[in-house]
């Protein structure tokens, strides 16, 4: 759409118009293109999808398991003492924004679970890429902490790296049954040191004990991985779980910087369609994240 109109047309569709207009829009090119390939150059998860498209619409995970997870089925809980609201996540409270309300809170916790589903795209672990008792997790990107609260007891330690004021207040309450293997720090990774971030590099100096990072930070995981350079550059044994969905290049570009750190590199399963990214360009399909180890 032409640059001067599309302003326009933002004020005068409302949003749900737009975003309708937009999946049937990537629904149809999208088909149009994988339908064009051949069959030696389409692999079997654009296959997948090329057939769950032809009879339904464009979702994040456009695969059958996105209708597992209703919003309407999650159980929503009060805490009176701390005045938030939770959820129980494998019978473990996972608090949330004191400010969120009962829908917001079904809406989220619905995604996060769809998100880490056995089949998702978007699953941190696998059965071959998975944390142990030694292991010390630096959770970048923590936000609500449903995935350290998965492994919480599985696990020797985490950092939860979030700057997040309301987020820190939830997490707090989250954790406080595991205060001593816990640590939150209230900054943002980035590649230098201030108030409000934090030098990965500098950090684990300090430290010396992370040897899992789990990566997700909304499109700024170039930024953090440019403060791990001397963490990659040592011979320390390391996993990485990275996400590559937020922008257009991620995989091919993390997954080549990683190889030159000695990582053995494999992306997960599958591709997600990431139609809130305005800049999502053809083949528009993308791996949700590359799981990296040595």
């Amino acid at each position: 759409m032409n640059k001067y109109l599309f302003p326009i047309y933002r004020v005068l569709v409302p949003k749900p118009i737009r975003t309708t207009i937009l999946k049937k829009t990537l629904r149809r090119n999208i088909t149009r293109l994988l339908s064009s390939l051949p069959d030696e150059q389409i692999n079997d998860d654009q296959k997948e999808i090329l057939e769950y498209l032809r009879t339904n619409e464009v979702r994040i995970f456009p695969y059958p398991f996105h209708d597992n997870y209703s919003a309407d089925q999650v159980e929503v809980f009060f805490d009176s003492g701390k005045g938030m609201r939770y959820v129980l996540q494998d019978g473990k409270r996972l608090y949330f924004k004191k400010r969120w309300g009962v829908k917001r809170i079904q809406r989220a916790y619905s995604d996060l679970s769809r998100e880490q589903d056995i089949n998702s795209p978007h699953r941190y672990l696998t059965d071959s890429f998975s944390t142990g008792s030694n292991d010390v997790l630096a959770d970048i990107g923590a936000a609500e902490g449903n995935f350290s609260l998965a492994i919480i007891e599985k696990v020797k330690k985490i950092y939860l790296f979030e700057y997040d004021r309301e987020w820190d207040e939830a997490l707090r309450a989250t954790f406080a049954p595991w205060a001593e293997k816990v640590e939150i720090i209230n900054k943002y990774v980035a590649d230098f040191n201030d108030d409000s971030h934090i030098a990965l590099d500098d950090f684990y100096d300090q430290k010396k004990d992370i040897n899992f990072l789990k990566i997700d930070v909304d499109g700024a995981e170039s930024i953090v991985l440019n403060s791990c350079k001397r963490i990659f550059e040592s011979s320390a044994s390391l996993k990485v779980a990275l996400c590559t969905y937020h922008k257009q290049h991620d995989e091919e570009v993390f997954t080549e910087m990683l190889k030159k750190y000695r990582f053995s590199v494999t992306p997960s399963k599958g591709y997600m369609i990431n139609y809130y990214d305005k800049n999502l360009q053809s083949p528009y399909l993308r791996r949700g994240l590359i799981r990296a180890s040595r």
